[in-house]
């Protein structure tokens, strides 16, 4: 009976032992692909990329990689620039419409986005096809002359205008973008008829001003470097005050027309994008405004830090794209529905 005994023994032995491995696999296996999912999960694990909607080498660029590279420190991977110039600015959002709202495809949200809707048809609706991560800062505008012009002065400028209607150019980055239609606003408010030429960005204007082809520019703070050259002249800044660069030169308020542009920009995603991965990349890019290189860059353009978390640019958006609907429509620039 022994033998038997030691057998049997054996085999509930052998049952057991089998018995705790399939449940020990059993138990690990699903252990393994949780670690897995939750490696697949954890945002982010690949490049994002980041649409710049302007042209390579004008300040909007410059001041978008510095982000990019530091997000990218913060962040773990790289977040790559894409530039889609050209249309206002708006290719960005436009871009948004078909990209997956897993936070890899990202732009930059500029004024335009809120405006040009109401001037004619796109593909996007800015509050409702949009997700607003954050706000980082904005321009300074500012209008600027050759060195050689007939006027030196803002007061000059309409005067020379007045009595030259349709003859004064100058360029602009977009029909539709701030830097024309503050331009068109003032125009209106002086009496003036002025002769706007869109480029794709400020590179562009830049050329076609150094070029001789134009001898006025409408045109966010990369002008200033080339006023402190001794390059370009500056008549006037747009904002509600005068910019620290230039303390002496007024606004266009001051002077005696009541237009203040002022233009926050931020970036953005589709819609639908996953609250937790709004957060991860809203707070990244907070942390950004803390990096000596952003800080830096921002300076060199003159741009102020303006930051807005996901819920306040959201109301922002709301905001704006109403008072730009009542700026368009002023300007009889709204389209035909």
């Amino acid at each position: 009976g022994t033998k038997m005994d030691k057998k049997s023994a054996d085999a509930n032995r052998r049952q057991t032992l089998q018995g705790l491995a399939a449940a020990m696999a059993s138990f690990v296996a699903p252990a393994i692909i949780s670690a897995n999912a939750l490696a697949q999960d954890k945002f982010p694990n690949k490049p994002i990329t980041l649409i710049v909607p302007w042209t390579p080498a004008g300040p909007s660029d410059a001041v978008l990689r510095a982000f990019a590279e530091s997000a990218s420190r913060i962040l773990g991977v790289s977040v790559v620039c894409e530039n889609k110039p050209g249309a206002g600015g708006i290719l960005g959002a436009s871009a948004m419409m078909s990209a997956k709202p897993d936070g890899y495809t990202i732009t930059q949200l500029p004024l335009g986005i809120y405006r040009i809707p109401h001037m004619q048809k796109t593909n996007f609706d800015p509050i409702k096809d949009l997700t607003h991560i954050a706000c980082l800062t904005g321009y300074t505008f500012c209008i600027a002359s050759t060195l050689d012009a007939p006027f030196k002065t803002l007061k000059e400028m309409v005067a020379y205008a007045k009595a030259n209607p349709g003859k004064l150019e100058y360029g602009h980055t977009g029909t539709g973008t701030t830097p024309h239609l503050a331009i068109e606003d003032f125009s209106q408010k002086a009496g003036i008829e002025l002769n706007p030429i869109p480029f794709k960005g400020a590179a562009e204007i830049l050329q076609a001003i150094f070029g001789g082809h134009i001898r006025m520019a409408s045109s966010t703070s990369e002008i200033i470097p080339l006023v402190k050259e001794g390059k370009l002249r500056l008549l006037s800044t747009l904002g509600s005050k005068r910019t620290k660069a230039f303390p002496d030169v007024p606004t266009v308020k001051e002077s005696g027309w009541d237009t203040i542009s002022e233009s926050p920009f931020g970036i953005g995603g589709p819609k639908g994008m996953d609250p937790a991965i709004v957060r991860i990349l809203q707070d990244a890019f907070k942390k950004t405004l803390e990096d000596p290189k952003v800080i830096a860059t921002l300076d060199q353009y003159y741009q102020p830090t303006i930051y807005m978390n996901s819920e306040d640019y959201s109301k922002y958006a709301v905001r704006t794209f109403e008072s730009e609907r009542q700026t368009v429509e002023r300007l009889g620039l709204a389209k035909k529905t």
